[in-house]
């Protein structure tokens, strides 16, 4: 591989690393934030199973993104990734959990109307509509577990020490199984938009079978994520953990679950085939917003509460960071294209035939 190519990946590192940064606090950010689980377990754990994620699971929704608008170039890719983690790393240092799905549909829409690309109408209302279901979805979930996981504590009495023990285990349980289905949903949010120009070539692993070059692609954007997870997580992981909705163990739990379940059913071809096979409505295989199920879940065991403690105002600042992120992202890739062709001569778009 060149030294070209490389370059033009780093912006899908960079986005990788700040997918890491922000949303490992929808993974772990509630165990971290009630002194559960610490931060440095929380961050191996999840970088090892968002690595697995991705590699093994990472293929559905990346397809789905890639009918929103086939990038045919490098140069392309490299602008749409790199507008999308700057755009997400400005939330980050602002300690707002915010959405690289938006960010990277934001950016891809910003490359459709600099080269003149139509953009998938269908596929857009798709991915549009997952942002309202995804935050209700993961909130009326996180209720019904909240509600069902109390009356089960009620009723068998634990001793505090052994429900402690048992809360601390659950919490890392869910965790490895959160940052998998972040792995699995969100690594499209990441090399998504390289998939069509992928570099690599397949090769087989003796015993283990062909390792393909999306594989290759998603393992070297996961990495990028548990980078980000161990060097920068921390101060978004006390923002979700704590400051939105002051939580106990059993309620950060809950939202671990809910976020968890509700990723992995937008990623899973398995389910999808069952749904099919029984004739039943499919789920679309959608990057989610990972950030948005967490709050959503959170604000469901809120709302259960009557909505005391909830701290609205900060609600308020991490929406207008949901809404502000895609238009950031859009504006940054259709500028950012126009000097990389124009000033730096790059190929940015491949005309069709």
């Amino acid at each position: 591989m060149d030294v070209a190519v490389l370059f033009f990946l780093s912006s899908g590192l960079f986005l990788g690393w700040s997918l890491g940064a922000n949303d490992a606090a929808n993974v772990f950010g509630t165990a971290v934030g009630t002194r559960m689980v610490r931060f440095a377990t929380a961050a191996a754990i999840c970088s090892v199973f968002v690595i697995l994620g991705a590699v093994i699971s990472g293929s559905g929704a990346a397809q789905t993104l890639g009918k929103l608008g086939a990038i045919n170039a490098l140069g392309g890719s490299f602008m749409a990734a790199g507008s999308a983690a700057l755009a997400v790393f400005a939330m980050t240092k602002a300690g707002l959990p915010v959405s690289t799905t938006q960010a990277i549909v934001g950016a891809i829409i910003g490359w459709n109307l600099f080269t003149g690309t139509s953009t998938d109408a269908a596929t857009l209302i798709t991915i549009l509509s997952t942002w309202l279901i995804c935050p209700v979805l993961a909130a009326g979930i996180a209720a019904a577990l909240f509600r069902l996981t109390t009356r089960i504590i009620r009723s068998a009495k634990p001793h505090l020490l052994r429900q402690d023990a048992y809360t601390r285990a659950a919490l890392l349980l869910a965790g490895a199984f959160g940052a998998y289905s972040l792995g699995a949903n969100n690594i499209a949010n990441v090399m998504g938009v390289f998939v069509p120009v992928s570099p690599f070539t397949e090769f087989e692993i003796a015993g283990i079978g062909t390792f393909s070059s999306v594989q290759q692609l998603f393992l070297l954007g996961a990495v990028a994520i548990a980078v980000g997870v161990i060097t920068y997580s921390k101060r978004v992981m006390l923002t979700v953990g704590g400051r939105l909705l002051p939580m106990s163990p059993v309620a950060a739990w809950v939202v671990v679950v809910a976020h968890s379940i509700v990723l992995f059913v937008f990623s899973s071809r398995g389910l999808e085939s069952l749904l099919e096979s029984a004739g039943l409505p499919t789920i679309p295989l959608v990057p989610v917003s990972s950030s948005q199920a967490v709050v959503g879940a959170v604000l469901g065991i809120g709302l259960l509460k009557g909505g005391r403690g909830i701290r609205w105002r900060l609600l308020g600042g991490i929406g207008l960071g949901w809404m502000a992120t895609p238009v950031i992202a859009g504006v940054l890739c259709f500028v950012g294209l126009f000097f990389l062709q124009n000033v730096f001569n790059q190929v940015v778009y491949q005309p069709a035939g």
